[in-house]
């Protein structure tokens, strides 16, 4: 064997934020509390074949994940390749976050019993012949997975069975997924695991990882009468021509498979297994292997402390203005008791009988401002539980089943901002604001899904959701999302209008020529600048969990951002609304909205940069798919950011307004 594969590491497992550790920021060690188990979470007890009992499993199931690969956005059930099947077996359930994700658990023919060691067991054997079209398909369907380097994700015990290598600097890489194969090119070039040995060097060949050395580590409970439990399964992929096919021994040439190769194919799947007892690894901290693999703790606390640069800095401008600024125009203004200094007033307080003039399209920003408040509700709680640990890797799809669950049952919230804000800017088509509250943003979002569906079934990929998830998506939405929003709107529109400080003045006043600062536009994109510099370190790891299937765990840190990106939106917004005052402009509302919700512009631009720099994704469908996400990405970014600045400037405007004299 050669040196191991010395890329940088190929994408682990399952996809987006679903196999999470939530921890503040670093990698735990082993919990102090192991006694308390979240509900479902509760470790398995194993022993060997004469030992067992109710309490104590002797036969370990092996369950197959679909497979992934970086290079494409499809990924598919393990079912559609042409791999050993399980003869029964039932399968577990999936949650609807697992559903939404395309994660897809089965179970598979390795059967193995506990402390049972086996050599070189044959499974299953596959023969292909090439002159059969029926063959012929499901061989291409192999070679061309493999030349996308799709990979497989196996469980043991709810664990990722790892294929762990060295890469550069002496570290240890820990892959929750194995390829199915590689390929040498015809120039004889070595594609992805082909690296890993030098016999692979046949040129425009195949090779298939036919054989998998699986060795499992085990922890015995202290109580000695409990058995074993699991707390690592580790594999190593290896490919073997066997020469005897129903008596394999594990030796020989690789299996190659040539692309100009005829006739009959046989290619017989085999492995191995061993057990190994580790007293130092204890079953609540046996996730840490994989995570120490994964070198990134470093750059997050740089990003934290950049953040928070950019907070104190804005922090420092605000208190500024608010204090010295605002505090001298306030004491001045209220000085002035005399009519000859009345009518040499300037700056923001010449505005004050049209600061709270309805804005024009006063519908369609209620409407943004009651989805925004759901998701900004939403993300933080789900934020939280996910610091407290309620999410965490071995609840699989727990992160997006939360976030769904929680945005169903938020539309009272949204309901009750929407009605709230529309009664305050004057409008009396209630029927249509609720309506629109209901439907204008979540159907743009539900329209896109269903799009992005459309491509995912056509290409038959198993993240093509099943019609009636569909249909259960759209009862949630329709049976209790928008009778809730409903109920929102009705308490919303009963409350008297939101009493203002100041009276509006009948005629509105004449706005003076601006300067290049003070028009709409440069201000707006500067305003997106700051807070997409808090969060654009943040933003490629979580691109990463997403699109090249990283683990992402390291909640305590994103909700650490959260926060700073709300303080950030609300700084500069406001900063930029005082400026915009002194210089008598006195529309802020949209202004408001638009400044940090241009933050979801600079988002999209990293996104084109990120596809483009850092994915290797070919096809269009999978071009599509990539973008087509996006955009729901971005679009649930803005209505979220503009929410926080339309609050944060509405607030301040209110303050200042009620502390001037005003006759």
């Amino acid at each position: 064997m050669s040196a191991r594969p010395s890329a940088s590491p190929p994408a682990p497992g399952p996809r987006l934020l679903l196999m999470s550790l939530l921890l503040l920021g670093t990698v735990p060690g082993p919990h102090p509390g192991s006694a308390f188990y979240l509900p479902g979470l509760a470790p398995v007890n194993f022993c060997t074949e004469e030992k067992k009992t109710d309490e104590c499993k002797a036969e370990i199931e092996l369950f197959v994940n679909r497979l992934d690969s970086v290079e494409s956005v499809l990924p598919y059930e393990y079912t559609a390749f042409d791999f050993c099947q399980a003869s029964e077996g039932k399968r577990p359930s999936e949650n609807l976050g697992q559903v939404l994700f395309g994660e897809r658990i089965e179970p598979s023919p390795y059967k193995f019993t506990f402390n049972k060691v086996e050599n070189c067991k044959l499974v299953c054997t596959k023969t292909y012949n090439t002159e059969k079209p029926e063959d012929k398909q499901k061989l291409d369907f192999l070679k061309k997975s493999m030349l996308l380097n799709y990979q497989h994700h196996w469980i043991v015990d709810n664990m990722p069975v790892t294929w762990c290598y060295d890469v550069e600097d002496g570290q240890r890489f820990c892959n929750p997924g194995f390829p199915i194969g590689c390929y040498i090119t015809d120039k004889g070039h070595a594609k992805d695991a082909c690296v890993i040995s030098s016999e692979f060097h046949e040129r425009d060949t195949f090779y298939i990882f036919n054989h998998v050395d699986i060795k499992i580590h085990y922890h015995v409970v202290e109580t000695g009468s409990m058995g074993a439990r699991l707390v690592a399964a580790k594999l190593e992929p290896k490919s073997f021509k066997h020469t005897h096919i129903d008596k394999p021994d594990c030796s020989g040439p690789p299996m190659d498979i040539s692309n100009k190769a005829s006739g009959e194919i046989r290619i017989a799947y085999t492995y191995s297994i061993s057990f190994e007892e580790k007293k130092e690894i204890r079953w609540a901290s046996r996730w840490d292997y994989i995570l120490e693999s994964m070198p990134h703790t470093h750059i997050q606390w740089f990003s934290i402390m950049n953040s928070l640069v950019i907070v104190l800095f804005l922090s420092g401008m605000v208190a500024m203005i608010m204090l010295r600024t605002l505090h001298k125009d306030i004491a001045r203004y209220n000085q002035m008791d005399s009519t000859e200094d009345a009518q040499e007033e300037f700056g923001w307080k010449l505005v004050h009988g049209d600061i709270f003039r309805p804005p024009r399209k006063g519908m369609l920003l209620s409407v943004f401002l009651g989805s925004g408040t759901q998701i900004l509700i939403m993300t933080f709680v789900t934020l939280f539980f996910a610091c407290l640990g309620f999410l965490s890797p071995a609840n699989r799809g727990a992160l997006m089943t939360c976030a769904v669950v929680l945005w169903v049952l938020l539309g009272t919230p949204a309901g009750y901002v929407a009605a709230r804000f529309y009664k305050s800017f004057g409008g009396e088509k209630w029927k249509t604001n609720v309506l629109l509250t209901s439907f204008l943003c979540p159907g743009i979002v539900f329209a896109d899904f269903f799009i992005m569906n459309l491509i995912l079934w056509g290409e038959g990929s198993s993240a093509a959701i099943p019609f009636g998830t569909l249909v259960a998506i759209l009862a949630l939405w329709f049976c209790i999302s928008v009778p809730l929003t409903f109920i929102g709107a009705y308490f919303g529109f009963k409350k008297n209008a939101i009493e203002h400080p100041v009276r509006t003045n009948q005629i509105p006043r004449q706005i003076p020529e601006q300067s290049f600062y003070t028009k709409p536009l440069p201000g707006i994109i500067m305003g997106g600048i700051l807070p997409f510099g808090c969060i654009f370190i943040q933003l490629f790891f979580i691109l990463n969990s997403i699109w090249s299937h990283q683990m992402y765990y390291m909640f305590g840190f994103l909700f650490l951002v959260f926060i700073i990106l709300v303080i950030t939106c609300s700084e500069a917004t406001i900063l930029l609304c005082y400026f915009h005052l002194c210089a008598e402009d006195y529309h802020w509302q949209w202004r408001s909205f638009l400044t940090s919700g241009f933050t979801a512009v600079y988002f999209l631009i990293y996104a084109i940069h990120y596809f483009f720099s850092k994915l290797q994704i070919t096809g269009t469908a999978s071009t599509i798919l990539y973008f087509g996400y996006t955009m729901i990405m971005v679009l649930i970014f803005f209505l979220f950011t503009g929410t926080i600045g339309f609050f944060a400037c509405f607030w301040f405007v209110t303050k200042i307004y009620s502390v001037v004299k005003v006759d």
